[in-house]
């Protein structure tokens, strides 16, 4: 059977291509061939990855050592074999630093099968040594991140007891100070750690006596002096021939987890990321509140010039758009439910486009085709959103030295036969996004494996493989689906399809628009919040309304001020997330068995659905989200103050 021969020629003379040809079909290959015979051609030939290249050494407009410098400077591990009638050593040497795999004279042409041979059997040999070499580094770099992103404290010790390996969650467990922490006198550690327990002398006999009988495992539990229990655990580091090399201690913090069954232990540990999603979502709603309040200030101060309003404006959209964003991790952590309503997507598309262009930069260049009717559709918007941005940016990285990237939107029909033919369609009339850039192309053998968590192609600390995985299942979540099509060196086309709407519903969740003329009063209102930056400027906002303001930054201050003036408070504006132990709902609850017409609005970073819990809350009514707006606070409060007890 032949061997198949991609060859790019490098050749001005059709002749000894010919009698090139002639042997390699001798020796049992199957030639395929390109011929140049300039610089721009080789380059672009480059392109298309022959299995080889031969080339003269010399032409008229070109030269073998040229072209095997552009091979060099290329990266690419393309085996390149000189031949010429005229070369000689001084010459081979030099083709050989430039990067040629050999050399060959015309007059010995027979030689060349062995020669081509042997560059293949080198190519292989190096692609399998880098393939090996990436793994490598990959399973490394992959085991690193295990440990530092590992909820136990890990510590390993060689068989001298001096310190190898320690993560960060090791020194937060213990609290180790960071000059501690760097020093690399492992005893002052030691010694660190023992007093951080309540019975040091037994902490420290326990090390001692592991240390002296390095083939035991241990698993105990230690209580610090400020009540925290850890799980310790400790084993041997052995190799696969039985070779001890260490120890390994792990800690794990399993206050208040006692009394949990071991089957709970893992949905503990999700429970407990979406628990700090949540924590940093509410968190970072309280400053985009704080700037969307600003914002505010500055329209209602008055004296901006046409750009300077813009800009104002243009930071109450940014800050909503980041509110969309928070809304992920709220969602993520169970603490917000999807909002979804009647969303053109065109318009959806069109306010992205600024942040599109800043994401991608000046090296892309983006281009937009809409449809030319409303594409109506129920979706939540951050999510839509959050789709477009992940399929742009992940073009933008398949496009190293810049590129294209188109995205339009169409409306599509499937019937039943069409939608057989497509896995995951189904008939009915859809929207359709779809992006495509100009760039790499994703390789056949791995467009399967795309959308898989965590599954991503880019080197180590450049990607996380999440974002595939998220515009998979956001569209999932929709009730439609994504197709790909890619060639490799061609680019990419995502198209994302989702249930179209004849008409918007009319019921679509959009919170009614807030009047422009907003009227204050002169009532006194108690405000409790703990955020000092939030705080001031709804301070600022209410007082620039005519209200009397009280505020406090917990329920105990709260407290303190209400007993003091009761009779002179209207209406209780407060946070539900507040420290201290007295929440808003706590807080609440005890002023309004006090004073039950006491008119009580409340705010927080989730939403009303969630923070619930038996209480009714209703959004605009008696309940504010953040971050919000300074007409919507305003207005909400007016109502609240005019509404009948």
């Amino acid at each position: 059977m032949m061997t198949p021969l991609n060859i790019l020629f490098v050749e001005d003379n059709s002749h000894d291509m010919e009698l090139v040809l002639g042997e390699l079909r001798r020796a049992g290959f199957d030639p395929k061939w390109k011929r140049v015979q300039t610089e721009p051609d080789f380059l672009a030939e480059l392109n298309h990855a022959p299995d080889i290249i031969l080339s003269d050494y010399s032409m008229p407009q070109f030269n073998g050592l040229r072209a095997a410098e552009l091979l060099q400077a290329s990266g690419l591990n393309i085996p390149f074999i000189l031949i010429s009638g005229t070369v000689d050593e001084d010459v081979a040497v030099e083709a050989m630093k430039h990067g040629a795999t050999d050399y060959l004279l015309k007059d010995r042409i027979a030689r060349l099968p062995n020669a081509v041979e042997r560059a293949l059997a080198q190519k292989r040999l190096h692609d399998e040594r880098q393939r090996t070499q990436e793994e490598l580094v990959w399973k490394t770099a992959f085991l690193e991140a295990q440990v530092d992103a590992a909820l136990d404290g890990i510590l390993v010790v060689n068989n001298q007891g001096r310190q190898i390996l320690q993560n960060q969650r090791m020194k937060d467990i213990w609290k180790i100070p960071p000059h501690i922490a760097s020093n690399d006198d492992d005893a002052a550690q030691l010694q660190f750690v023992a007093s951080r327990t309540k019975n040091p002398r037994q902490f420290a006999d326990k090390i001692a006596y592991l240390y002296s009988h390095p083939d035991e495992v241990s698993r105990d539990e230690i209580e610090l002096v400020d009540g925290t229990v850890l799980d310790r655990y400790s084993a041997p580091v052995r190799g696969k021939a039985g070779q001890r090399y260490g120890r390994i201690w792990t800690f794990r913090d399993i206050t208040g987890q006692r009394i949990l069954a071991e089957q709970l232990r893992q949905s503990q540990k999700m429970e407990a990321i979406g628990q700090l999603a949540g924590g940093v979502a509410h968190d970072f709603n309280n400053i985009l509140a704080a700037i969307q309040l600003q914002a505010s200030l500055l329209e209602a101060g008055g004296g901006l010039c046409p750009e300077q309003l813009e800009y104002s404006r243009e930071i109450g959209t940014t800050v909503q758009r980041a509110a969309d964003l928070t809304r992920q991790l709220l969602l993520f952590s169970r603490k917000e439910t999807l909002q979804l309503r009647d969303l053109d997507l065109n318009k959806s598309i069109g306010d992205m486009t600024k942040m599109l262009r800043r994401t991608l930069g000046e090296a892309v260049q983006l281009r937009f085709n809409f449809a030319m009717e409303p594409l109506c559709l129920h979706a939540d918007a951050g999510m839509l959103d959050q789709v477009l941005l992940n399929l742009a940016v992940n073009a933008r990285d398949a496009m190293a030295r810049g590129g294209k990237l188109a995205i339009e939107t169409s409306s599509v029909e499937f019937d039943v036969t069409t939608a057989a033919q497509i896995p995951a369609a189904r008939p009915g009339s859809f929207v359709c996004l779809s992006v495509s850039d100009t760039g790499c192309g994703i390789p056949p053998e791995i467009l399967p494996r795309i959308f898989e968590p965590f599954f991503t192609t880019k080197e180590a600390g450049k990607g996380t493989g999440l974002g595939l995985a998220t515009v998979f299942g956001i569209v999932q979540q929709h009730k439609g689906w994504v197709s790909v099509y890619s060639e490799v060196g061609r680019g990419t086309t995502f198209r994302v399809y989702l249930p179209r709407l004849a008409a918007p519903s009319g019921q679509n969740g959009i919170e009614p628009p807030v009047s422009a003329a907003v009227c204050g009063g002169t009532e006194t209102i108690l405000f409790v919040e703990d955020d000092f930056l939030l705080r001031p400027y709804a301070l600022k906002i209410l007082s620039q309304l005519g209200y009397r303001v009280f505020t406090a930054a917990d329920g105990a201050e709260a407290l303190d001020i209400w007993e003091r003036h009761r009779d002179e408070i209207h209406l209780l504006l407060t946070d539900l997330v507040l420290p201290g132990g007295i929440t808003g709902k706590d807080l609440g609850r005890r002023l309004l068995r006090e004073h039950p017409k006491l008119k009580v609005i409340y705010t927080s970073g989730y939403s009303a659905e969630v923070v619930g819990g038996g209480f009714s809350f209703v959004e605009g009514v008696n309940f504010l989200n953040k971050p919000f707006q300074a007409k919507k606070l305003a207005q909400i409060i007016r109502e609240r103050l005019d509404k009948p007890a």
